[in-house]
């Protein structure tokens, strides 16, 4: 039986991090994947996401100018856009793997199974043991409970369509929908979006969550606001039936974004000790477990922070430095910036409310305005000291300036601390000192 100062479960970005900063600092490292190195984010969600999003965004550039210097308004290419995703995904699981035995990291494949507090059998075969254990494992897909769900595909079955096909319908209306709505609608798809209250996008702004369903309406993508579905039936035609309380709509697919689960269901943690919920492993404020050598980073962490690969990597080099004897501090977050990769963008850091709230109409910004863009709006939140203490932003660049929102709000900025500042002209940046 092989044994370890450290086993790491999952090698997605943040098991990834943990492993290679653990080696780097002299310890005997295994990580251990069941499914592709590299985890979802450059495998099947926010890398792959991003690069089908260019055309999108290359395209709706082009409806804006149209009649101002551009004539034809092309749709995607689905089938050479997906090949060019291919390029970015394809290598990754083999090079993640790679780069983990090149630096001299034991790189495991298989199942691996809790079978006491200090020791795993991967594949129900091979033993290891280790002093410390990190758990990795990021999310999957939840689906719906309701009649018909194994037509249901998910995010990643989206992801990696050869096809699109001329009607497309979503069930749900959080990110990873609205993304999906996005670029689909980009192709030329039929694109309908439904969703069983009418907030979507819980957590920001509900004016500006709605001025995005309407600037996507606008493009053709239809919402279907408190509908509760509840059986989904493939027709004779190969074409799906989506039902629900005088609600029936017909389609060509059919994709679940209600949510995601932890991967924690897998690992026999009752044999180690480890409390978990269906939102991931419990943890205290040093991401320690219920069993105090077994930590848990990433998006398998049951906390309500956002799920985001750079707070999985932030977590990563906390628990390392707690490994490694460099810190024994509680961990603390730094503010978490989010986007919403729409048409416009939407992204918001900080709090919602506060002593002062400036909100603009910023279409006619010259920013904006040079692009055509069809809506832009920024809200700007300020506490007692006018410092400013959370923003809200919906534009084509919204998620380049919300990182600059994110350091003012860091560094305590008021008016006063932004007019002293000269950046480049024109830019988003150069508005800063206009926005409140």
């Amino acid at each position: 039986m092989e044994k370890f100062d450290t086993i790491v479960i999952g090698a997605g970005p943040a098991g990834l991090a943990a492993a290679h900063n653990l080696k780097s600092n002299g310890q005997n490292v295994a990580i251990v994947e069941n499914n592709l190195w590299g985890g979802t984010c450059p495998n099947r969600g926010c890398d792959p996401k991003k690069v089908l999003l260019s055309g999108v965004e290359a395209r709706d550039r082009i409806a804006q100018l149209q009649g101002k210097g551009f004539d034809e308004l092309p749709n995607v290419n689905w089938k050479e856009l997906e090949a060019f995703k291919e390029t970015f995904t394809d290598p990754v699981s083999k090079g993640s793997r790679d780069g983990i035995v090149n630096a001299g990291i034991t790189a495991i494949d298989g199942q691996p199974k809790f079978i006491s507090e200090n020791e795993i059998v991967v594949n129900g075969q091979d033993h290891y043991q280790a002093g410390k254990f990190i758990i990795a494992t990021g999310q999957r897909p939840s689906y719906l409970n309701i009649k018909g769900k194994e037509h249901l595909l998910s995010s990643t079955d989206f992801l990696s369509l050869k096809k699109m096909p001329e009607d497309i319908t979503i069930i749900g209306a959080g990110y990873i929908a609205f993304e999906m709505a996005t670029i689909a609608n980009a192709t030329g798809a039929k694109v309908h979006v439904i969703h069983h209250n009418d907030h979507p996008l819980k957590g920001f702004n509900e004016g500006y969550a709605l001025e995005l369903v309407k600037q996507l309406e606008a493009k053709g993508v239809d919402f279907n606001f408190n509908v509760d579905t509840q059986a989904i039936e493939q027709q004779a035609d190969g074409r799906y039936s989506i039902t629900a309380d005088g609600f029936e709509l017909t389609t060509d697919l059919v994709i679940g974004a209600t949510g995601r689960i932890a991967n924690t269901d897998f690992l026999d943690f009752e044999k180690a000790g480890v409390e978990y919920t269906r939102h991931g492993v419990v943890v205290n404020a040093k991401l320690q477990s219920t069993n105090k050598n077994i930590y848990a980073i990433g998006d398998v962490v049951d906390t309500k922070q956002p799920k985001l690969t750079p707070v999985g990597g932030f977590e990563a080099n906390y628990v390392s430095d707690i490994l490694t004897g460099k810190t024994d501090k509680d961990l603390e977050l730094p503010l978490i910036p989010t986007v919403v990769y729409g048409s416009p963008k939407l992204a918001k850091v900080g709090v919602q409310e506060g002593a002062e709230v400036v909100d603009q109409d910023v279409t006619g910004w010259f920013t904006y305005s040079h692009t055509n863009d069809p809506k832009a709006k920024i809200r700007i939140v300020l506490n007692d000291k006018s410092e400013i203490i959370g923003a809200t932003l919906l534009s084509n660049n919204a998620d380049s300036l919300i990182n600059l929102l994110t350091m003012a709000i860091k560094d305590h900025m008021t008016h006063e601390d932004v007019i002293k500042q000269i950046m480049a002209y024109p830019t988003a940046a150069s508005d800063l000192e206009y926005l409140f």
